[in-house]
């Protein structure tokens, strides 16, 4: 997309999403698993304007993020758009596991790349200038300050783990298109911000947190995954009947499905965790050693 990001190239962004809404409304069983199975237009919106912006931003930008950091950022967002927009999104409907696997990418590694990606200032640049007052107004702001609060942040991340997981809620949220969608937005959108937090390279200030506040919040976040993903995976209570309702797409016993679900939920997000609390002991290592560099150099032009 140019710098002056024509019309031109919107409305072939657009012409590009009708095609595949109708396509999959007419064809949905003879597509490619890497086709939408239902198309939705946030999600297609929302993954092409990111890419969109994302390439308009680096040529506008003063100093672009390194490349390791924007390749990170185009696979966050692939991975979103792989299991809310093909075929896998199928699968997460009929299976327990594949929707912990869908949901471990929208909550953890997906946004775990986003995060890592430090794209932010990129995107802006790469945005309408139209939309611009809206990033930046006030209200949105204070919004996040809430959000990303060092108490609301921890308590948010697993709330919303725990609460679409709970049996009743989830057997009706699975049954309703609408929910559904929401489910799926939440759980995005929180990952991302909640990573955003923890992997910010910077020192406070400029970032929100101290490194030692930061990985508390690892910590925080750590154990109810853990006793979460224990539960499923060794409980002998079938906690999710929906998917026998709905019909499983392999052929596994409710339990089984239960069971690596739980897994999915334990091993995987501990790994994150792990990996995250490295992330942010490298940065404050590296932030110390810049801030020892800038001492030692004021101390020699005095």
């Amino acid at each position: 997309m140019s710098r002056q990001a024509p019309w031109f190239w919107y409305g072939a962004l657009l012409l590009a999403g009708a095609t595949l809404y109708v396509i999959s409304a007419r064809l949905p069983a003879d597509l490619p698993v890497f086709l939408p199975w239902e198309f939705h237009w946030p999600e297609f919106l929302a993954t092409v304007l990111a890419l969109a912006w994302f390439t308009r931003g680096l040529a506008l930008v003063g100093e672009p993020p390194p490349l390791w950091r924007r390749i990170c950022f185009v696979a966050g967002v692939l991975s979103f758009y792989i299991v809310l927009q093909t075929r896998v999104d199928y699968y997460a409907q009929h299976l327990f596991f594949m929707h912990r696997w869908a949901h471990f990418v929208l909550h953890h590694a997906g946004a775990f790349l986003i995060a890592l990606g430090m794209s932010g200032p990129v995107l802006y640049a790469g945005m309408p200038d139209f939309l611009k007052p809206l990033v930046t107004a006030t209200p949105l702001q204070r919004t996040l300050d809430v959000l990303q609060h060092p108490v609301v942040a921890p308590a948010l991340f697993v709330g919303l783990l725990y609460f679409w997981l709970i049996p009743s809620i989830h057997s009706y949220v699975m049954l309703d298109a609408d929910l559904y969608q929401v489910m799926n937005w939440t759980m995005a959108i929180n990952g991302v911000m909640f990573w955003s937090l923890i992997l910010d390279p910077r020192p406070r200030p400029p970032a929100r947190l101290s490194s030692l506040v930061r990985g508390a919040l690892i910590l925080a976040i750590e154990l109810p995954q853990m006793v979460l993903g224990a539960i499923l995976s060794l409980s002998m209570t079938d906690y999710y009947p929906v998917y026998t309702i709905c019909g499983r797409v392999m052929d596994m016993t409710a339990l089984n499905d239960q069971h690596l679900g739980g897994l999915i939920i334990w091993l995987p997000g501990t790994l994150t965790s792990f990996a995250a609390m490295i992330i942010v002991l490298v940065n404050m290592r590296l932030n110390e050693e810049r801030a020892e560099r800038l001492r030692s150099s004021a101390t020699r032009q005095n």
